[in-house]
């Protein structure tokens, strides 16, 4: 009997620390990351010792937590640059990055690093930027995409698609492609402008 105990506890273990990460998205998805540590042992029905075993600080449970966003934020921008039409790699990875934020409100939290521990995000957010960056000048140059449009204007949109968060979980994600699509049709150059702004 005693052999077999290091391979049971092993299991319990990896049980646990599947059981935390669990919770903490639901957790940090539904309430941000200022929720507490132990509202996360609560919801994976773990004691504290168990779950700081595991997760010694916030900062590497936030990690692991989203880390599965993460690979898909990085995703989307490979693939929007790998686009051959720079107008519709930029208008697909707008819509990806409201989606992945519309899903928890955490990984928006993270992403735009609004929590002090969240700062490995800081290179997620910088690449996003980056890929805006280029394939804006992309896009403009094909006449598709306003030319007053700069990368700044991809924070503000964030900042303001924050804001569906406080929806109910049943409608946000309608809400963010809704968002989406008014803030894309936004960026996009009238007709007839050669992609220059509209006068007052």
């Amino acid at each position: 009997m005693t052999g077999r105990l290091p391979h049971l506890t092993r299991s319990d273990a990896r049980d646990n620390r599947a059981r935390v990460l669990d919770a903490a998205r639901a957790v940090f998805g539904e309430e941000g990351l200022n929720a507490p540590m132990r509202e996360v042992a609560r919801q994976a029905g773990v004691g504290p010792a168990t779950l700081y075993r595991h997760f010694p600080t916030k900062r590497e449970l936030i990690r692991e937590t989203f880390a599965e966003q993460r690979r898909a934020c990085h995703a989307a921008v490979r693939d929007a640059l790998a686009d051959p039409d720079p107008w519709h790699g930029f208008r697909d990875l707008v819509e990806r990055v409201c989606e992945l934020h519309a899903h928890s409100r955490g990984f928006a939290d993270a992403f735009m690093t609004a929590f002090p521990e969240a700062m490995d995000f800081a290179a997620d957010r910088e690449r996003t930027v980056r890929a805006v960056a280029e394939l804006s000048r992309r896009a403009q140059e094909t006449g598709r995409l306003r030319r007053d449009f700069v990368v700044d204007d991809l924070i503000l949109m964030l900042m303001a698609h924050r804001g569906l968060q406080d929806a109910p979980r049943a409608t946000r994600l309608a809400s963010s492609r809704r968002f989406a699509t008014y803030v894309i049709e936004a960026f996009r150059a009238a007709p007839g402008t050669d992609g220059k702004a509209l006068s007052a």
